[in-house]
């Protein structure tokens, strides 16, 4: 799923290709991927590229006092054309083309999803505040007014609340997903259990500290990479997500998994959790 060091590059990368340029035409192929009716997509053409920016794992295409809003969910992702045809494209599975935003010289791009699960969403909007996903975003964590004393209000109000779920919620803080939840609460050396409201003072500023220098990192080495460089850069850049069975690149301990219905979390037990594996609990389940 792209977060926030992908979506921010993403942005960059078509504002290059797409501000003041006009836009000739959008496909809607997977109608289920459209969640606005009003604007309709065909008031985009026609229009003037401004700008494009992020809103935590939103992409805002701004054209001519509209938004084209794209979040791309788990499978989603944006593929980049220098050429495409004018015939309308259909529907097609092997593909999973969403949506195709064409150019005025018919270069643009498709934005894709992959896998069963149908969860990119596409709106086209005159405010971005009118899509309720980010009406309701956190504070973004790369912005000056995220401070160690919002986080310190964001985990005491959590309650015993488990620190990897507050710290991956989008209404709590924006554009932390599974990945970097788990890339952050390594570097601090904390469980993904750990209860929100347990920190001491050192524990919260080395929290704090690992969600500025893990995610901006992660934004520094993804700035000015094409799309299609974005995957193997994220990948080659995470410590334990994903990485089950291997090493910890800082102690050489096992990575561990803890498995959900419909997703998992990564964690090295020296690093994290005294040396003691987490339970997992879709293996208990099964076992009883």
């Amino acid at each position: 799923m792209p977060e926030l060091p992908e979506v921010e590059a993403l942005a960059l990368d078509l504002k290059g290709r797409l501000t003041d340029r006009a836009i000739a035409k959008v496909h809607v192929v997977a109608i289920n991927a459209l969640k606005t009716f009003d604007p309709p997509v065909h008031a985009l053409e026609g229009t003037l590229v401004d700008d494009v920016t992020r809103h935590g794992k939103f992409l805002d295409i701004s054209a001519s006092g509209l938004h084209l809003i794209l979040h791309l969910a788990r499978g989603g992702w944006v593929r980049w054309r220098a050429e495409l045809p004018p015939i309308p494209p259909r529907p097609n599975q092997k593909s999973g083309l969403a949506v195709r935003v064409i150019l005025d010289d018919e270069s643009g791009f498709d934005v894709t999803e992959m896998g069963t699960k149908k969860r990119l969403a596409t709106y086209v909007v005159r405010q971005p505040l009118d899509v309720p996903g980010i009406a309701s975003l956190g504070p973004d964590p790369l912005d000056d007014s995220f401070t160690i004393e919002v986080l310190d209000g964001i985990l005491k109000q959590a309650g015993r609340s488990q620190i990897k779920g507050v710290l991956r919620h989008q209404g709590t803080i924006a554009g932390i997903g599974n990945a970097y939840s788990d890339e952050l609460l390594h570097a601090a050396r904390m469980s993904p259990f750990k209860p929100s409201n347990s920190l001491t003072d050192q524990e919260l500023q080395t929290l704090y500290d690992a969600i500025r220098t893990v995610i901006g990192d992660a934004v520094d080495r993804s700035r000015g990479l094409a799309a299609s460089e974005l995957k193997g850069e994220k990948k080659s850049g995470l410590a334990v997500h994903g990485r089950t069975g291997e090493k910890c690149p800082v102690c050489g301990d096992i990575v561990r998994e803890v498995s959900f219905a419909d997703s998992s979390l990564q964690y090295c037990p020296t690093c994290q959790t005294g040396g003691k594996p987490l339970a997992d609990r879709r293996m208990s389940r099964l076992l009883k």
